[in-house]
């Protein structure tokens, strides 16, 4: 993936402006909390650069955070955020849990997606800090939720989790849940589409107010991801 735009990092602490050249999360102090701004690729972060251990987004917003399937989506929204949660995963496992084991996903699927959007719907009209798993292959629903937060005052801010493909697959069996060759082709196409447009643009998608680009090793290193009041 070509390079993108770095937008100056805001930080909760005071820092030195960085040296020309040089990115800006390079000057974080390790364990600093990121108010993300713009479009901010983190995947630089590391050799002799701190990583920020907290993203800290505005009360009531949204958060989309998006990726491949097992690139670590779940896990970064539950281990991290301190707020509702809207997950296919736990929608998709609550199913399971219910039914038999012997019955393929495939067989329920729809039933999994029509009880995660309605969940998805009920919780954005209900207001309040909201964190929202994305698998990118659908992209309205994204701009739905655009068009709803500007409805409501609120604004959408957006993590994506960039993982490769043998990443994303190893996830995927960590976890037991294989994604198919035609399903998994999808995703990898939408992952590719948003990821050169934020590359082309050097700003986050139409209607997002942010945007962070993270690797495995900077989804390892946030302990929090906090919405909080201005």
């Amino acid at each position: 993936m070509a390079d993108v735009q770095v937008s100056r990092t805001v930080l909760d602490r005071t820092v030195p402006a960085p040296r020309a050249g040089c990115p800006d999360v390079a000057a974080a102090p390790a364990g600093a909390a990121l108010r993300p701004r713009g479009l901010q690729d983190l995947r630089r972060a590391g050799r002799g650069r701190a990583r920020p251990a907290a993203l800290h987004y505005p009360a009531d917003d949204l958060l989309v955070v998006s990726g491949l399937p097992g690139s670590g989506k779940s896990t970064l929204m539950r281990r991290c955020v301190s707020a509702r949660l809207v997950d296919s995963q736990l929608v998709r496992e609550e199913y399971a849990a219910r039914l038999p084991a012997w019955l393929p996903y495939a067989v329920y699927r729809p039933l999994v997606r029509i009880a995660h959007y309605r969940r998805l719907r009920r919780a954005v009209l209900a207001g309040g800090p909201l964190a929202v798993h994305d698998c990118g292959a659908v992209p309205y629903v994204r701009q739905w939720l655009v068009r709803m937060a500007e409805r409501q005052g609120r604004r959408v801010h957006l993590v994506l989790l960039d993982a490769s493909a043998e990443e994303a697959r190893d996830g995927q069996r960590a976890r037991g849940q294989a994604v198919s060759a035609y399903a998994f082709a999808r995703h990898r196409e939408a992952a590719r589409r948003l990821r050169r447009r934020l590359a082309g643009t050097g700003s986050p998608p139409a209607g997002c107010a942010s945007a962070v680009v993270l690797d495995r090793a900077g989804a390892r290193a946030l302990r929090e991801i906090v919405f909080l009041a201005s």
